[in-house]
Formats: C-alpha cells, sequence, structure tokens
C-alpha cells in the first residue's frame, strides 16, 4: 500500500479536526504484552494508528495538529539501536521515519513526556481515544498539569477533549480500492483453508488436526497471522457459538462447524463452513443445513447500497423462522414465530458485522444522531459501497422437549465477506463451496 493513501487519511483527520474548531489529536499504537515471564505475545499495532499511519513498530505514538493554519503530523518512536537490533531485529529510528512514511516531523518515543505539553499548550482541544487505556489516560492528565503548571507564563491548557475515533471510525467505515484489494486476499486464502479443511477431514482426526490445516493454509500463502482463535467444532460442540478447537474426535454420522479467518496486512476475514465429517450429509442434516443456506442467500439479497444494516438480517431471520415451521421446530403463522421470537432458541445472534482492520471492525450500526427525531431511536445506517460485513445466518439445535431426538446437536453456521458494490455486493470468500452437494463432491475428491 502506499504512503500516500495514510498521508491522505491523515489529511482528512486534520480536516475534521478543523472543522471542529481544531486541536492537537494523540493516537498511541497497541503496548507490548508479557505473556509470561520474559515471553511476550507477538506484537501487533493498534488498527486505529496503522491506519493513519502505516506504521507498524511498537512504542510509538502518531500527534496531529490542526491550529490555525498549522497542518502537522509528528510521529514519536523508538531510537535507532544497534545492539537492539541485533536482539529484535529493524528499526526505523525518527528520521528515516519521517522520511519513509511522510511525517512533518519524528521524535524519539523518550521525549514524548517533553515534548506533549509544547504541543497541546494554547491547544483548543486534545483529540484522543477517550476512556479506550488508562496509561493514556493517565499520560494525559501529566501531560495537561505540565501545561496548567506553566498558566503564570501565559500558557493555557486545552478546554475540551474529543474522542479520536468519532471521526477515524466513520473514515474506517467505508474501505478504499488497496483496502479492498487487501480483503479481497485475505477472503482467498480464508477460502483455500476452509477448503483445505474439508479435503483433509475424515472420521478419527481431532478437531486440532483441522485447526493445524487452517493455519498451514494461512501461513503457507502469506497470511501474517489468525484474525482470531478459530472455532473447530465437532458434533454438539458445534452448538456452542464461541466454542474453541479443541481434542473432540471427529465421528462418522455428525457435523463439523469451522469458522476461521486469516489476516493479511492487518486486514481480517471471517468465514464459517459447516460439512460432514465423513463427507455425506445425512437427510435431516441437509434439511436444516439448505434452511441456513437459504437464510444467507436471502440476506445477501438485501445488502446493497440504500438498504439499511439491519435488512439482511431482517431478511434471514424470515427465512430461518419459515424453515423452522417447515422443519416442525416452532409453530404457529410466520409472522407469530417472528413477533414472539420463538425463533431465538435456535438462532441468537445477529447476521453480520462489519469487517476490516478489526474482525468485528469499527463503525456506529445506527445513524448518526442527528438524524433522529424528536429523541425518537435512531435508524439503521444506510448501507453505502465500500462497505464491507459478514453475512453469517445459523440454526443450533440443541436437545429440548420440543427438538425431535434426530435433530439433536446440529448446529450449522455458513459465514462469508460481503462487499457492498455499486448495484448490490460481492461475496470476497465465496472460493469455499456453500452448496451441500457441492461441498460433498469436493470432499469426494
Amino acid at each position: 500500500m502506499s504512503f500516500d493513501i495514510y498521508r491522505a487519511r491523515r489529511s482528512r483527520v486534520l480536516d475534521a479536526m478543523a472543522a471542529r474548531g481544531g486541536g492537537v489529536a494523540i493516537q498511541p499504537t497497541a503496548p507490548e504484552r508479557l505473556r509470561n515471564r520474559d515471553s511476550e505475545y507477538p506484537f501487533r499495532f493498534d488498527s486505529h494508528f496503522f491506519y493513519l499511519s502505516g506504521f507498524t513498530e511498537p512504542e510509538s505514538v502518531l500527534a496531529l495538529i490542526a491550529h490555525g493554519d498549522r497542518r502537522q503530523s509528528i510521529l514519536f518512536c523508538r531510537d535507532k539501536n544497534e545492539e537492539r537490533e541485533i536482539w529484535e531485529g529493524h528499526r526505523h529510528g525518527p528520521d528515516a521515519a519521517r522520511e519513509l512514511f511522510g511525517f512533518d516531523a519524528a521524535f524519539s518515543i523518550g521525549q514524548l513526556d517533553e515534548q506533549m505539553p509544547k504541543l497541546i499548550a494554547d491547544s483548543p482541544a486534545l483529540f484522543y481515544p477517550l476512556g479506550s487505556d488508562a496509561s493514556l489516560d493517565s499520560q494525559v492528565q501529566r501531560w495537561l498539569s505540565a501545561v496548567r503548571a506553566a498558566a503564570r507564563s501565559g500558557l493555557r491548557a486545552p478546554a475540551q477533549a474529543i474522542d479520536l475515533h468519532t471521526i477515524v471510525d466513520e473514515m474506517r467505515l467505508v474501505k478504499d480500492a488497496s483496502e479492498i484489494a487487501t480483503m479481497r486476499r485475505a477472503g482467498a486464502i480464508s477460502a483455500a483453508a476452509h477448503v483445505r479443511a474439508m479435503r483433509r477431514c475424515k472420521p478419527g482426526l481431532r478437531e486440532y488436526h483441522l485447526e493445524a490445516e487452517l493455519l498451514h493454509e494461512f501461513r503457507s500463502r502469506g497470511a501474517q497471522a489468525p484474525a482470531y482463535n478459530a472455532i473447530v467444532a465437532a458434533g454438539a460442540n458445534a452448538c456452542v457459538l464461541h466454542y474453541r478447537a479443541g481434542d473432540e474426535e471427529l465421528c462418522a454420522g455428525e457435523l463439523c462447524l469451522i469458522d476461521a479467518g486469516c489476516e493479511v496486512d492487518g486486514y481480517a476475514a471471517d468465514v464459517t463452513r459447516t460439512f460432514p465429517v465423513d463427507g455425506c450429509f445425512s437427510a435431516v442434516q441437509r434439511d436444516v443445513y439448505d434452511v441456513v443456506l437459504a437464510a444467507q442467500h436471502a440476506a445477501f439479497a438485501q445488502v446493497r447500497p440504500g438498504n439499511g444494516f439491519n435488512a439482511p438480517h431482517d431478511a434471514a431471520v424470515r427465512s430461518l423462522a419459515q424453515g423452522l415451521l417447515d422443519l416442525g421446530l416452532v409453530t404457529g403463522s410466520l409472522d407469530a414465530v417472528l413477533e414472539s421470537g420463538a425463533y431465538r432458541q435456535f438462532y441468537m445472534h445477529r447476521t453480520g458485522h462489519w469487517l476490516g482492520l478489526d474482525v468485528h471492525d469499527v463503525g456506529d450500526y445506527r445513524a448518526p444522531a442527528e438524524i433522529a427525531a424528536g429523541g425518537s431511536e435512531r435508524p439503521w445506517r444506510v448501507l453505502a459501497e465500500g462497505m464491507v460485513l459478514t453475512v453469517e445466518p445459523g440454526l443450533y439445535l440443541r436437545p429440548a422437549e420440543n427438538v425431535p431426538a434426530q435433530l439433536h446437536n446440529i448446529g450449522v453456521r455458513i459465514e462469508d465477506d460481503v462487499l457492498v458494490t455499486a448495484d448490490g455486493c460481492a461475496v470476497l470468500t465465496a472460493a469455499a463451496p456453500t452448496a451441500a452437494a457441492d461441498i460433498e463432491a469436493l470432499m469426494r475428491g
């Protein structure tokens, strides 16, 4: 991705800050986390920081200044240190980072506490992620205190604090061409991993064997990491929504549900497939599966510009409710099932979420507050070209008095990543089959 893209994003934030009266924005990257003793978790940058900087090193802070005629972006990062680079790898250092990434200035991270009070003094407002991190809140308080201590010199501390993420989240909601290209790649790699798991699956393996197949495909195709902890759920485990890949044996006659996606250059994919362990759906499994697949297709039809975010969910719920009536799991009219919420015994989650740098990506699901009239509930946000969301209906049939024994412990979810296009939508993860016959043919092959 060109670094000009990050400069353009920073410029948009600076314009938005100026429109709100100006000020100084502060966005740190994520902290490094200790796993145990002297072993750290793999570092992963903060998504907001990366979105505006393209910089991936730890111990970094971005400052943006929009005050009067001044427009400036400043990076604080680690110094060049030959000895540490022998142990930990390359560091850009402030000078190289400024030149390569297009910042107006760069300082050592060790100068942060010295420079920040100078930057925020006499600024109308401070823009930063309010309440997101206690250590950042503490730092900001120290900087404000330092400015207030200099009041006799005529300096004033910012009089207003504004959540920076209210600006950046709106920007991140609509993806640009470079983001879409990256997400297509993440989707293609994730789809290939699901295909690999289906092909490798056979009775007698354990859930962790399929997890290993997923991880192999992710890394061998260039993804940096899983986007989240994979769900590989055999049999009854598929009815546990956030089950983790464990050591349960994969048994003939049961279904396996895999929810897994990779991360490519910071962007996530999120894919779920459900398939028969022995490669052939039973009649009742096929009936349930086809109900879920029909619901996903109904939701796809509602993913288009101008529709509300909730339209795909409403379409999926209506389709699932009709399917539950056809299966004999609920009774009454379709409208009665929808009104009573009887379907929620078997479908208890939403049909999708935003997707991007985070698996559950940022962006409000409701329209801005000013659109709501007279204090009424805000309407659902309208879908627009460039938004990316998941579509993931499911059914989870746990043993209960109203569930026939032959349907016990059948859990099915089908999830794809969908880009809103000018005239509808494009499925970014379609390379992993969803039709039951196609899955069976793949597993036979």
